[in-house]
């Protein structure tokens, strides 16, 4: 499995994509670096924290359970 194949990875990116949003974008709405948004999309930080997770599902408009699964 790559790092891009991470249920995290995908399902951000894909949740953004069909927003309509960039990465930078998403990442002022939700108050969170933009590097970190590229981290989860890239599987490099695997592990985001709970604020973190919150703050994107609130921006995408979706539930946490959406982004992880």
């Amino acid at each position: 499995m790559s790092k891009q194949d991470y249920p995290l990875s995908k399902n951000l990116k894909k949740l953004r994509e069909q927003k309509g949003l960039s990465q930078d974008r998403l990442a002022k709405l939700a108050d969170i670096a933009n590097n970190t948004i590229i981290k989860i999309e890239q599987g490099e930080n695997q592990n985001p924290t709970l604020d973190t997770l919150k703050k994107l599902a609130k921006a995408l408009d979706v539930s946490v359970d959406d982004l992880i699964k």
